[in-house]
């Protein structure tokens, strides 16, 4: 099994740029005003940054103004400091994206209809992974507002619901449920600006029920980095180790995600072990996050066992070709009102003007009702903080629990029931008149004129 990665970076800018976690790279001495600045071309060596720079979405003039503006916040977290223009966005919020991970869930149906403890953890831990193929995107997805919400149905027998708990600090929570397993997340993301990438710290909390023996699953995910924000390319790379842990029995699984080398060497790689509660090696788990994973059964030392062959567990679904943000097809339904309950929430992501404008292909309109959303909630703050108001989730608890993780401590959310008794309310009652949901207004708001839910 591969060696252990650092979970965390230290040192400064420079230090970053000439660390080994990103040591493929080159920093860019012949452009004027950016020499020192890294430049990471995932598919070659270390003498094309200057040409790799040229590369990318961003117009000269943007780039350099981007650049400017952006230089102050090296060695920052720039979470939700900074105010992005819509033409690097994705028409999708922060909580449509943790919705996402849902679209292999029936793999977790597997794990918890599976006897054997440790193909179990190599159900789950698929499903963990699966996720990994959606983070190739580069388009960033817009900030959930405060009290938004995203409500997903008509999949795989999921009740989902995600709730944007707080804005500063940035923590999301949601919840999801069907007949095998419950799905519960606190995430509380913590960035470091670094010039021409960002490290991204998943502070949070993933917790897995399995229903038919209850057995809890804990996951802990490694960090992310953006390569080529502004100059070049902009890919994503997840080197470190993904743990899940059965706080039931103690078995778990270590799954190393491979850095990216020169000319992509090792790229997208991933692989592990399930251990038993005694650590010993039970399991071989071996793939590419962006295809496939495979397992095979293995003795104490690791090795695959005599006459066993390597199976696989799970397989990327066909994607549309040529889809301008590389969405996948579920990713395409998580706008749709197809997936969307009876009498949707006002709050729900899906009627964001800004958002949906994008969706429409419309960046001007899609900026300007972006600013207006940001300034709306700006307002609300001064309102609340003139009232001494403090605001209250409505489908979630924040709790006095704190939880540690590799990146800082987090303040846990519980889900509390509410929703769950909402939507039988609603799926119950034959006194509710169907709606143009698509004429909705999107209404987070705590303060003005209100719609009651």
């Amino acid at each position: 099994m591969a060696p252990k990665d650092e979970k965390k970076q230290g040192g400064g800018f420079l230090a970053s740029v000439f660390s080994s976690f990103s040591s493929l790279g080159n920093v860019l001495n012949g452009l004027m005003g950016y020499e020192g600045l890294e430049v990471v071309n995932p598919e070659g060596g270390t003498e094309d940054a200057e040409e790799e720079a040229q590369k990318g979405r961003w117009r000269q003039e943007d780039r350099d103004s981007y650049w400017k503006m952006m230089q102050k916040y090296i060695g920052s977290d720039v979470t939700s400091m900074v105010t992005l223009p819509v033409i690097i966005f994705e028409p999708l919020s922060m909580l449509q994206r943790m919705a996402e991970l849902m679209e292999y869930s029936y793999l977790l149906d597997q794990a918890d209809e599976c006897e054997d403890p440790y193909m179990r953890l190599v159900y789950a831990s698929s499903w963990a992974i699966s996720i990994y193929y959606s983070c190739q995107r580069t388009w960033k997805p817009f900030n959930p507002i405060l009290g938004e919400t995203y409500e997903l149905t008509n999949h795989g027998g999921i009740t989902f619901i995600s709730e944007q708990i707080s804005h500063h600090p940035p923590i999301s929570a949601a919840h999801a449920e069907n007949e095998h397993f419950t799905y519960d997340i606190t995430s509380k993301l913590r960035t470091k600006f670094l010039g021409n990438s960002v490290d991204i710290y998943p502070v949070g909390r993933t917790h897995v029920t399995l229903k038919r023996d209850g057995v809890v699953l804990d996951l802990v995910p490694p960090a992310t980095k953006v390569n080529n924000l502004i100059f070049g390319r902009t890919w994503v790379d997840s080197p470190g180790e993904m743990i899940m842990t059965n706080l039931t029995s103690g078995d778990k699984v270590v799954l190393y995600f491979q850095p990216c080398g020169w000319f992509g060497a090792g790229r997208y790689e991933v692989d592990g072990y399930v251990y038993n509660a005694a650590e010993e090696p039970q399991i071989l788990i071996t793939g590419k996050w962006n295809e496939s994973m495979n397992y095979q059964p293995c003795d104490k030392d690791g090795e695959p066992l005599p006459g066993s062959e390597l199976k696989e567990v799970w397989r990327v679904a066909d994607v549309p070709k040529n889809d301008k943000f590389q969405f996948t097809y579920f990713a395409c339904k998580l706008n749709s009102f197809e997936t969307a309950p009876r009498k949707l929430l006002a709050s729900d992501s899906r009627l964001r003007p800004d958002r949906y404008a994008l969706e429409k292909g419309d960046l001007s309109k899609s900026g300007s009702e972006k600013s207006r959303l940001e300034e709306r909630q700006r307002a609300e703050k001064r309102n609340r903080e003139d009232k001494g108001h403090h605001f209250t989730p409505r489908w979630f608890d924040i709790t006095s629990e704190i939880s540690p993780t590799p990146w800082g401590d987090l303040e846990v959310c519980r889900y509390n029931g509410k929703y769950s008794e909402y939507r039988a309310s609603v799926d119950s009652s034959d006194s509710i008149e169907e709606a143009d949901v698509s004429s909705t207004e999107f209404n987070p708001w705590q303060y003005g004129n209100l719609v009651s839910q």
